[in-house]
């Protein structure tokens, strides 16, 4: 899951980015400022944002303005040290997802983060499962019924990411970004060979890896594994 962190306070921003990755098994990407997150919402794709109001130079306000002006629908959660009931209302009204006031802790970050994420496309659960393919995202452990599914690091990270996006392509550069940061030696010819190794282990299940020609790679269930 990509998530890109725009804090100014270099000591926190840090602090968050080594627990998350190392907790939450998040690829985090930090934008000191309001304007180099703009730049980087406006080319790049990301599953969820955390912003932080008080930014230098584009305010946290005006950066989830211009979010929502584009039809961006990224989740947004915001942090903010003014945890008064007018400006909460006011976030929500202008977009956010949900807020965090500062100081928090970061059993509660991530749980809001898993929230957004699993409600986000106003869709609950269907993005943490396909057919009989299961992901918790607690315990980040794969299940086909009720049988784990043995995976590589590797393997884990890709279908997090196609398991997340299921039903919609990934492309490989995509895929590459999102888990780049857990494993720096990785590259898009290892993607192929990740995916036709994790397409032998999903065999026998209801969810299989079609490639989408010019798109990229599509989680999909079979017919029988859908819901009518």
């Amino acid at each position: 899951m990509r998530i890109l962190l725009v804090e100014d306070e270099t000591a926190l921003a840090q602090s968050l980015l080594k627990a998350l990755a190392r907790h939450a098994g998040f690829v985090v990407d930090w934008a000191d400022s309001g304007l180099l997150a703009d730049r980087r919402l406006a080319s790049e794709e990301f599953d969820a944002v955390i912003l932080d109001l008080g930014l230098p130079d584009l305010s946290g306000q005006a950066l989830l303005s211009r979010i929502r002006a584009r039809d961006d629908r990224t989740p947004v959660l915001v942090l903010t040290a003014r945890d008064s009931l007018a400006n909460r209302v006011d976030m929500l009204n202008q977009g956010a997802d949900d807020f965090l006031p500062k100081p928090f802790q970061l059993e509660e970050l991530e749980a809001r983060l898993h929230a957004l994420l699993r409600r986000s496309r106003g869709r609950e659960f269907q993005r943490m499962a396909c057919g009989d393919l299961h992901y918790n995202l607690s315990s980040q452990r794969f299940h086909i019924g009720s049988q784990p599914l043995a995976l590589t690091p590797r393997e884990h990270a890709v279908l997090r990411v196609l398991i997340l996006k299921s039903g919609e392509p990934v492309s490989k550069l995509a895929i590459l970004d999102r888990i780049a940061a857990e494993d720096a030696d990785i590259s898009l010819d290892a993607i192929e060979v990740i995916v036709h190794r994790l397409r032998k282990k999903l065999q026998n299940s209801q969810a299989h890896i079609i490639t989408m020609r010019g798109l990229g790679y599509c989680l999909e269930a079979d017919a029988q594994g859908v819901p009518p």
